[in-house]
């Protein structure tokens, strides 16, 4: 998402990419690197390295192929910290690169087009769908947010702050009222008032709160009763610093709503970034934006030979080489 180019990140984003990564990009500067710098590349040390990128969540599978990967890389007989750290982001970059989607409701000719956002308490779904908003307007959508979330008098609040300062009108029902019911009203005025973007909360959720899930799927049954290709989008907003335990999040939420892409949030938040890698190796959705800190530009389109430089501490200079 840009305001020109909604493929290429805004300037100054790969900066805050890799200040956000800072505390995963430490782990691959005082362990990775120093495993290969200045030493033979063999068995022992190739073992080291999968041994720490499972360390630092990048999963069993994965860190295996990084490895191979790695390992068929030309070195000079002394390697320095540098080409290290340029093997190293390539060999990630390649795993991650059949995992990264586009998400842009501008571009698919639909209209209303109708986003939906799921996912656990938490994990910044209602600041993601903010940030999505007021990125749309300085676009010149017109935009409606519907709060799905009407168990929450705190979510709808939230929620308020941004559609105030995006610009952006809302539609709110008193707390506790149903949520597809709401969902319903919202894309029925969108198609009348011919806008071009529906953005859904919804409530946060467990995934193994069946009660809740069965509303979700319910929230879906209903839009597609108005037009079977809604809702056109339905990102999961995942929290890295959960780590791990989100992928049966991934799996849950992907049969209850047909997930379609995946926000990772909070990548500032934790020294294991790399878990990036295999909640996307774990749903067969995209990763389509990330997110590393709390303002509108910091939400940005995935893109994953930007993520892998960061993630082991490169700088952008390099970005093209």
């Amino acid at each position: 998402m840009s305001s020109t180019d909604p493929v290429a990140p805004k300037k100054g984003w790969f900066q805050r990419l890799a200040t956000g990564l800072t505390k995963s990009s430490r782990q691959f500067t005082d362990q990775v690197v120093s495993t290969f710098v200045k030493k033979p590349l063999d068995n022992d040390a190739l073992d080291e390295l999968e041994e720490l990128l499972i360390q630092a969540d990048l999963g069993v599978d994965a860190s295996a192929r990084i490895v191979e990967a790695f390992s068929l890389e030309r070195f000079g007989a002394s390697p320095g910290e540098d080409e290290i750290r340029e093997t190293l982001a390539r060999a990630i970059a390649k795993e991650l690169a059949p995992h990264a989607g586009r998400f842009d409701p501008l571009s698919g000719g639909a209209k209303p087009y109708v986003v939906m956002l799921v996912g656990v308490n938490g994990s910044g779904k209602t600041t993601t769908l903010g940030k999505i908003a007021s990125e749309l307007k300085g676009r010149g959508a017109r935009v409606l947010i519907a709060a799905g979330d009407t168990f929450r008098a705190a979510a709808i609040e939230q929620l308020q702050v941004w559609a105030d300062r995006a610009g952006v009108p809302i539609l709110i029902k008193p707390q506790g009222s149903d949520a597809a019911s709401l969902a319903f009203e919202a894309v029925t005025r969108a198609r009348t008032e011919q806008l071009d973007v529906v953005l859904i909360d919804t409530a946060g959720r467990l995934q193994n709160k069946a009660h809740l899930m069965e509303e979700l799927a319910k929230m879906v049954r209903v839009l597609k009763k108005i037009d079977p290709a809604y809702p056109h989008e339905t990102l999961l907003v995942l929290d890295a610093t959960v780590g791990k335990n989100a992928a049966s999040q991934v799996e849950v939420f992907t049969r209850i709503a047909g997930v379609t892409g995946l926000v990772m949030t909070k990548l500032d938040g934790t020294a294991r970034g790399g878990v990036l890698v295999p909640l996307a190796e774990a749903s067969s959705a995209p990763v389509k934006l990330i997110g590393v800190g709390e303002q509108i530009e910091d939400l940005q389109p995935f893109e994953p030979e930007a993520f892998a430089r960061s993630l082991v501490g490169l700088g952008r200079k390099e970005l093209a080489a």
